[in-house]
């Protein structure tokens, strides 16, 4: 989908939109990212700064990103985590819809926020405390808020990860997997569905959740830790969080470490039992699956462009070490 001629003619019909933000004549449009979405920098000739984000189609429906902005609006109000509010229209419109060529595209805005992507050494121990922090202060939020009557999420449960209505796509058309590795995360799928079937989805282990957290998500500007991207948010287990965190260093040997300072800056904020830590890697394993198939359903974007058939091959590795140690 985000070919060269998609992205200028996204580009495009943006430009045509932006006074509907009130930026000048003469902003300048670039694109930060393409993921999901297609997110982009608007900067006027004065300085001011929006991003943009282009909804991937037939994702998520109108009632879901009103939602998404709903909870967010939510979250700062109560000063639960520094995120950046979504910007309105002028005319107090918070979703807009770009006509690419007869199919509507929805577009929101959010205020811009400074900072870097936390690097995957160094302090990152010390900022997964910090991190571990936040995701308490979410959940804590998340247990407590009465959202709006027309409040409307996914739900992310074993089925629309890797079951019968993955949302991301089939694990089985993993990149680059060879039919005779096929058995290998065939059992690994069945032992994560009887591990989280076990541990169940109780109201105190399963809620509304960022579901998204990784390095790219969160923004360090001095000792500052920002969250941006609540794109995921949607119903699931609550350690669900740190298994999103780490993704795509999952196998770092760092990792063990940043599992430890999450949990102990968790813990400085709300409670989070022995059984519930026991977890973690179960969901490690869980979310390295869904990003495979991820992977391989948007083998258009440049993260599965520079992964490719290496991603799958580490699934494995994990899958094999996750099959071997006792359930």
């Amino acid at each position: 989908m985000y070919d060269e001629t998609f992205l200028k003619r996204l580009e495009t019909g943006l430009v045509r939109m932006l006074p509907a933000w009130g930026l000048e004549p003469g902003t300048q449009l670039r694109l930060l990212t393409i993921s999901e979405n297609a997110t982009f920098l608007a900067r006027d000739p004065a300085g001011g700064r929006l991003v943009i984000r282009v909804h991937r189609p037939h994702y998520h429906s109108r009632a879901e990103i009103l939602s998404e902005l709903a909870w967010m609006a939510s979250l700062i109000e109560g000063d639960v985590v520094e995120t950046p509010r979504p910007v309105a229209a002028r005319d107090g419109r918070l979703l807009l819809d770009l006509d690419d060529g007869g199919e509507l595209r929805h577009v929101v805005a959010f205020e811009f926020m400074s900072g870097e992507e936390p690097k995957a050494s160094g302090d990152l121990v010390r900022w997964f405390f910090r991190l571990g922090a936040i995701t308490a202060r979410l959940h804590g939020h998340a247990r407590s808020w009465r959202p709006p009557a027309d409040f409307s999420r996914k739900v992310w449960d074993f089925d629309a990860m890797l079951g019968d209505r993955p949302l991301w796509g089939d694990w089985r058309a993993a990149i680059g997997l060879d039919p005779a590795d096929r058995p290998v995360l065939e059992r690994t799928a069945e032992a994560l569905r009887s591990r989280l079937e076990a541990y169940g989805m109780g109201e105190g282990r399963f809620g509304l959740v960022h579901a998204d957290l990784r390095l790219a998500n969160l923004l360090v500007d001095g000792e500052r830790l920002g969250v941006i991207d609540f794109d995921d948010c949607g119903f699931s287990w609550f350690a669900y969080d740190f298994a999103a965190a780490i993704s795509f260093i999952e196998t770092d040997p760092i990792v063990p470490e940043l599992m430890s300072a999450w949990i102990a800056g968790y813990r400085t904020v709300a409670p989070f039992g022995d059984q519930d830590a026991a977890m973690l890697p179960v969901f490690v394993m869980l979310r390295r699956m869904l990003l495979t198939a991820w992977l391989a359903s948007h083998a258009e974007t440049p993260t599965a462009q520079e992964l490719g058939p290496t991603y799958t091959e580490g699934t494995l590795r994990l899958a094999r070490a996750f099959l071997d140690r006792p359930q």
